[in-house]
């Protein structure tokens, strides 16, 4: 065995944290050291007599052994920063891209008006031989996904979205001078927004459920809004059938609104009120920001006529301005229908056959007096018995023996007398000056018409 004669108990150094405690003792037979080496961690340290009692610490240089391994940790810890720094710069450079499709595809001047590839000084923005710019946004690929969809299930929907329909407007020459294929740049469906509204007439709809699975397949998100029917709501036994109003199609963070349009008796086409129900999750879309569905619509039956745009093939209506024009004055009232029918209870309807044939002609002459403003662009409305009439009791009263309309001095045009002579309708009576009134007879019928100075008149 081996005896230790000579031992060196330490404390050092007092610095240190926590402080090193050791002995050191040398075999028996040698002397007592004048070195000692000793290791701490990484670091060798060297005790050298002083003399009987006291030591010296002194750092020796690292090994060269520790000087390798702190190269290598230091190499390993620049490259895994080099490393996550180089892939974050990717996906900044990845996001950017995708963000300057959207942005930049369109430029926004001062008006607050979208100009298809041009600038605030009217410059175009620049175009590389081949390449597409804006294709990859997701708004063209959620509406290039839905018409595909819609193609393949024979599905006539056409674009009404009032954004989308007022670029193409002001740019029509330059759509209609696209081909398939031919665009190189997406003007149109790529401006930043949340929706794209497509309408659809519903009795053209042959396979809703199927169109549904398969839109779900594609990778669609669907919400289907239901309501009451309320061209069922005077027949007891139908009243309350549910009919499909809107579809919110989603994909990614695009939303598609399909609108559905239902035929009304007066040879119009009417959309009903987005109105959730209790169970639908409130935030599957921004609702508030939907053009469509905050009232019921209704609109005139458009001619379609299909256009390429952004290299996709669309059904618009054919009248762009009429129908841009209708979109802010298309708020629906629908009769009261519950009070008319405690009306009639109260007060016995008259089905003598001279009142059924006033109200035929009745309607015969708003239709006729309708159409002919509609040609000279002049709004109007129902007034006095007749606007009383569809107020109280859903229908004309038969006793009136005229019908009244009325519309704004400022819309008054002169060859209005004229147009209404063309129609069959020649001038029979003019009162006033300042606030004029014109009666038109047709036989035993005639159309009154009133021009207030400022305002509407209100029954």
């Amino acid at each position: 065995m081996l005896s230790y004669k000579h031992c060196l108990w330490f404390r050092f150094p007092y610095w240190a944290s926590p402080s090193i405690l050791g002995t050191y003792c040398l075999p028996g037979g040698q002397g007592r050291p004048q070195e000692i080496p000793f290791v701490h961690g990484i670091q060798d340290y060297l005790l050298i007599q002083k003399d009987e009692t006291n030591w010296v610490t002194f750092k020796r240089q690292p090994s060269e052994h520790h000087r390798l391994m702190s190269r290598i940790n230091k190499n390993v810890i620049l490259a895994l920063l080099t490393l996550t720094s180089s892939a974050f710069l990717l996906f900044q450079l990845y996001y950017y891209k995708h963000y300057l499709s959207a942005k930049f595809s369109q430029w926004k001047t001062s008006d607050g008006d979208w100009r298809p590839g041009k600038s605030e000084n009217g410059a175009g923005l620049s175009k590389s031989k081949g390449s597409r710019i804006g294709f990859d946004s997701i708004q063209w690929r959620a509406v290039k996904k839905f018409i595909m969809l819609t193609t393949s299930q024979n599905v006539p929907v056409f674009l009404i979205d009032p954004l989308v329909l007022e670029l193409i407007n002001k740019n029509f020459e330059q759509v209609k001078n696209t081909s398939h294929g031919s665009t190189s740049e997406c003007n149109f469906f790529c401006v930043p927004r949340d929706f794209t509204a497509f309408a659809l007439q519903y009795h053209l709809w042959k396979n809703e459920e199927g169109w549904f699975r398969i839109a779900e397949n594609m990778g669609f998100q669907c919400l289907k809004i239901e309501n009451k029917d309320p061209r069922l709501d005077g027949i007891d036994s139908l009243s309350g059938t549910e009919i499909p109003l809107h579809y919110l199609c989603k994909l990614a963070t695009h939303t598609i609104h399909l609108v559905v349009f239902h035929e009304r008796s007066g040879n119009y086409l009417w959309h009903g009120h987005l109105r959730l129900k209790a169970h639908v999750d409130r935030k599957f879309v921004p609702f508030r920001k939907l053009q469509f569905g905050r009232y019921p619509g209704a609109f005139d039956r458009p001619e379609l006529q299909e256009i390429t745009v952004d290299g996709l093939d669309v059904l618009i209506p054919k009248d762009l301005m009429h129908f841009l024009e209708e979109i802010p004055h298309s708020r629906f009232i629908e009769c009261r229908y519950k009070e008319a029918r405690a009306f009639f209870q109260q007060y016995l309807d008259d089905n003598t056959v001279e009142a059924m044939m006033f109200r035929k002609s009745a309607k015969e002459l708003l239709q006729l007096a309708a159409k002919t403003l509609k040609k000279l662009g002049v709004p109007f409305w129902l007034s006095s018995g007749t606007c009383l009439g569809w107020y109280r009791q859903c229908g004309i009263i038969p006793y009136s023996k005229d019908v009244d309309l009325g519309i704004f001095i400022q819309d008054y045009k002169s060859n209005m007398i004229s147009a209404f002579q063309d129609a069959g309708l020649p001038l029979k009576h003019k009162f006033g000056k300042s606030v004029k009134v014109f009666i038109f007879p047709l036989g035993r019928r005639q159309l009154g018409t009133i021009f207030p100075r400022k305002r509407r008149c209100e029954t």
